[in-house]
């Protein structure tokens, strides 16, 4: 049997950083053709509209990079007073709502910017 272990064990997958996912899901927003993209890019165009569905949900936060997802926060103790606990989850859903509000806005500016192109393209063409 002439394979040696190189020839037998599968390429190691590589990972892509959050940044490289965003520019890739742009790139597809933007209408350049995916089977190129995912050539280029080596992965799967699978995963490329995984990305893109992710991102389409929760925008550039939702697309993690490579290693360990964050740690969930931490519950307080019960010994604090009602009071900070009322204020700590306050706090929270702020930043949650804060977090969405830019997200919703770097989407709007993706798609706006993806439609200004396919226009300038629909002009060129006719």
């Amino acid at each position: 049997m002439g394979n040696t272990l190189v020839e037998i064990m599968p390429k190691k997958a590589r990972k892509f950083s959050r940044e490289e996912k965003v520019a890739a899901v742009m790139r597809m927003l933007a209408g350049e053709n995916v089977t190129t993209l995912s050539a280029e890019l080596n992965v799967l165009r699978k995963d490329l509209y995984r990305w893109r569905a992710t991102f389409m949900a929760g925008g550039p936060p939702a697309l993690r990079g490579p290693g360990r997802p964050p740690a969930p926060p931490r519950q307080a103790k019960s010994g604090a007073g009602a009071a900070e606990a009322l204020q700590s989850n306050a706090h929270r859903r702020i930043a949650e709502l804060e977090r969405k509000f830019r997200r919703q806005q770097f989407e709007l500016k993706a798609i706006r910017k993806a439609l200004q192109q396919f226009r300038r393209r629909r002009n060129d063409l006719g």
